[in-house]
């Protein structure tokens, strides 16, 4: 298992700054008061595709050889994975297959679609996810770019966090949904090494904690099929991730899918930002645990704005 370096870190950087956008640091007078801390949002919901995943995905596109590029890639994902292999993809112009739950929010489908991925569908679990993968992966060839589980895509994701100290001027905490934990691992991989004083923080829905009953037990704990509204941390940890998780992060929170919807509606409201339920999961958490943030300067990374817009999870009968 190779696990990348901040020089890996810093290489990704120079690779991906021409296809991706230094996403905006945004902040809120009401949501400070509201927790009692500063808060900093960093809003990968910007980027082209919609999400931070831009980051791993262009870097693993770019570092292809010629050779690699040419069979193409291919990968599986709930949704915003598969939009930004197939965005990146598109940039280099190679072909890109995504297997994807047949769940997952129709505006991520229709977002793969338009930057020219080719999905195949899947149920809802991860036992299905990885085994009709396998089939797909040997019907194409292409280089199989893990969602997060891949030493390319952390040291890619890394770069938001170096971006977001260096738009700060330095931050106590900084917060970010884990599902699989590719943005938790760039995050950890940065930050130990350019402000190690700065804690790394994740957060969970409380229906799909897997991650947190990880971090305590002190192994991986996968769950196949958890179920809520933040479909983008449906994954479990793997090697990889889980090395930087247990290395790194102080401290895993969770919070109810109602409390998720709560959230969702404030960062709506007084930020004046489009961002999915998985986004939200971060100042969930900081609202439901307002002692171990007052008087911080904590930065909340805003990982993707890809939903849909009939289905918005306070809708009543969605």
């Amino acid at each position: 298992m190779y696990i990348p370096t901040y020089e890996d870190m810093l290489a990704a950087h120079d690779r991906v700054r021409p296809h991706i956008r230094q996403t905006p640091v945004r902040s809120s007078d009401f949501l400070n008061e509201l927790t009692g801390a500063q808060l900093f949002f960093k809003c990968e919901n910007f980027q082209e595709p919609g999400a931070f995943k831009v980051r791993g995905a262009a870097n693993a596109v770019f570092g292809l050889s010629d050779e690699q590029a040419r069979r193409g890639v291919a990968t599986h994902s709930s949704g915003n994975h598969a939009s930004c292999l197939s965005y990146a993809a598109m940039l280099r112009g190679i072909p890109c297959n995504v297997v994807m739950p047949r769940t997952a929010p129709q505006a991520k489908k229709d977002t793969v679609r338009r930057y020219g991925g080719v999905i195949t569908e899947c149920e809802p679990s991860t036992s299905s996810r990885e085994a009709t993968f396998a089939k797909v992966q040997e019907a194409t060839g292409g280089d199989f770019v893990h969602p997060y589980n891949d030493p390319r895509v952390i040291a890619g994701q890394g770069t938001c966090a170096r971006e977001f100290m260096e738009q700060t001027g330095g931050l106590d905490m900084v917060v970010a949904p884990i599902g699989g934990g590719g943005m938790i691992s760039g995050t950890c991989l940065t930050l130990s090494r350019l402000a190690p004083e700065t804690q790394v923080i994740a957060a969970e829905p409380e229906q799909a904690d897997d991650a947190y009953r990880s971090f305590k037990a002190g192994h991986i704990i996968a769950d196949d099929a958890p179920k809520t509204i933040a479909d983008g941390l449906l994954v479990p940890l793997k090697d990889l991730t889980w090395h930087f998780v247990k290395t790194h992060v102080s401290e895993i929170y969770t919070a109810s899918d109602a409390e998720i919807v709560t959230a969702m509606k404030l960062i709506w409201k007084h930020l004046r930002v489009v961002m999915e339920p998985s986004s939200a999961v971060p100042l969930a958490t900081v609202l439901k645990n307002p002692g171990a943030f007052r008087g911080k300067r904590v930065g909340i990374i805003i990982t993707g704005g890809n939903v849909d817009l009939d289905k918005l999870p306070w809708i009543q009968g969605v």
